[in-house]
């Protein structure tokens, strides 16, 4: 699913125009990603939290080149499913027999 099928499921189920669903999920997203890389924790009960995750410093390799390459240490967007939501997805996925097309 994309964010414009997710925007058009959005507006069919609760009958608002398309417009206003997107600048709502626009603002949303928006919002979550300025917080985050601020340096706050999001937490929406019963879907997740959303967080900064630092990773620590590691030396990494250049295959090509055969070299050494440090790699400082930095922080990473992270997204923790609620148990909630979990259990939820446990409890009801059927996996497909969808194959690549690559």
């Amino acid at each position: 699913m994309r964010k414009s099928d997710l925007v058009n499921s959005i507006a069919e189920k609760t009958g608002i125009p398309k417009v206003d669903v997107f600048m709502t999920v626009e603002t949303l997203f928006k919002e979550i990603k300025l917080n985050v890389v601020s340096g706050e924790n999001i937490y929406i009960r019963g879907f997740g939290s959303f967080s900064p995750k630092k990773r620590a410093a590691k030396i990494g390799r250049n295959i090509k080149k055969n070299t050494i390459v440090k790699i400082p240490e930095h922080y990473i967007p992270s997204f923790k499913p609620s148990d909630e939501f979990t259990d939820q997805v446990k409890a009801n996925y059927k996996p497909t027999d969808k194959k690549s097309t690559k």
